[in-house]
């Protein structure tokens, strides 16, 4: 069976969808990763076939990430899209297009949240679709959805916080999919509404690349068996020259990353990030990601990294600093060390406050409140014996899962029919 699988947005919004797509092809599927064009040799390393979105997302990935820092709050959070507009307006019909294109001749539409099209396009065809969401997307009373999930107002609440993040959501996606419908067909999709409340059924269904150890199943019968890694060969990648060294010549050092954050005052926040590690009697190893820090030459306690692959770096750390992104939380939880969340905007903020509950994470210190003194608190609270053994026992439970390979056989399933 031929599958289109449609993502949108950066690298860590990409991965877990060719993890997904790699045990569908496994299973005797041929898989197309519908992305941005940047990740094209990333897809076909991997042995999926690739149609890219033309534009190219390093251009304005800058600008989304000022914005999400802007995004502190649910109606911010939506506002957000709307100052992004100006950025994106003249790309939006071709994105579509291409969205639209990845998926002729497919025999079933996979998508993300973000490319809510596949819906549509996958009724125009008369193919199954699939909502492939990489966070919790179903209405439920156990919790609020992820931008209201800071605030506690009860469960009748909760269930409402979904109904309007959905509806939210689809105001966002709505506008470029109706243009690129009438600009193709000259009308409106059919039943042309909100497609993340589809319910179950024999030609649709949904799934997230989630835990049910992280959040409880959904009750609606949108299926998690795990988040969806992607497990890089390594067999080729060497790292840093004198990364190894470092981590090995005294005690596990704590790494502090920020992931697609730009950080306007880098320098800034990483001399308090220095200040805390010290002031805690700890060395570090700093992401700088996008940012950029002068004299680094000065700090022979810390090493300054671009990059490296989460998965082997985190395990061998004593504690992981980071901004609180799905993709980052989920590799931290998976490798069983504590961790202290820095929340800029967007769902960083639930991711925060779910380590906290977890109890394998000290509570999230939003960035404009980050202090030496808070953040070494953090850390030293955060390397408590009860943090430690509790992010160990959630490490290995989520080492027990396959999540990726459960969800491409319960599609399989689900296809056959």
């Amino acid at each position: 069976m031929r599958i289109s699988i449609l993502t949108t947005g950066t690298r860590g919004d990409t991965q877990p969808y060719i993890a997904l797509g790699k045990d569908l092809k496994k299973l005797g599927h041929q898989v197309k990763i519908v992305g941005f064009v940047n990740y094209e040799e990333l897809v076909t390393r991997h042995g999926l076939d690739f149609h890219p979105l033309k534009e190219d997302i390093a251009k304005i990935s800058k600008e989304m990430a000022k914005r999400s820092i802007e995004s502190n709050t649910p109606i911010k959070f939506f506002t957000s899209f709307q100052k992004m507009k100006p950025y994106i307006k003249d790309k939006q019909l071709g994105v579509q297009r291409d969205l639209f294109e990845g998926c002729e001749g497919a025999d079933a539409i996979i998508y993300h949240p973000g490319a809510a099209i596949g819906q549509f396009v996958g009724e125009y065809y008369g193919v199954p679709t699939i909502l492939a969401s990489p966070f919790p997307m179903v209405p439920t009373k156990d919790y609020p959805a992820l931008i209201f999930y800071k605030y506690r107002w009860g469960k009748i609440a909760n269930l409402l916080t979904h109904h309007i993040f959905e509806k939210g959501f689809w105001l966002t996606v709505k506008s470029p999919i109706a243009s690129f419908w009438k600009d193709r067909f000259g009308k409106l999709p059919e039943r042309f509404m909100n497609p993340y409340g589809r319910k179950i059924s024999k030609n649709h269904t949904s799934v997230m690349s989630l835990s049910p150890y992280v959040f409880p199943t959904s009750p609606n019968g949108t299926k998690a068996f795990g988040s969806w890694f992607l497990n890089e060969d390594l067999s080729e990648w060497a790292p840093p020259e004198g990364l190894e060294n470092f981590i090995e010549r005294g005690e596990a050092p704590i790494y502090v990353g920020l992931g697609s954050v730009y950080d306007e005052d880098a320098d800034e926040t990483i001399k308090i990030v220095i200040q805390a590690l010290r002031k805690s009697g700890k060395r570090g190893i700093i992401g700088m990601g996008w940012n950029q820090f002068s004299n680094k030459e000065a700090y022979e306690d810390m090493y300054f990294i671009e990059s490296v692959p989460h998965t082997w770096l985190f395990p061998k750390m004593a504690g992981v600093i980071h901004h609180g992104g799905a993709g980052t939380t989920a590799v931290t939880f998976q490798s069983g060390v504590p961790s202290v969340v820095i929340p800029h905007g967007n769902d960083q903020f639930a991711w925060g406050k779910r380590t906290e509950e977890l109890g394998v994470g000290t509570a999230p210190i939003p960035r404009e409140k980050v202090t030496v003194e808070k953040l070494a608190s953090a850390v030293s609270q955060m390397l408590q014996p009860a943090m430690i053994e509790n992010a160990r026992r959630l490490g290995k439970q989520l080492q027990n899962e396959n999540g990726a390979r459960d969800t491409a056989q319960y599609l399989h399933r689900f296809l056959k029919g």
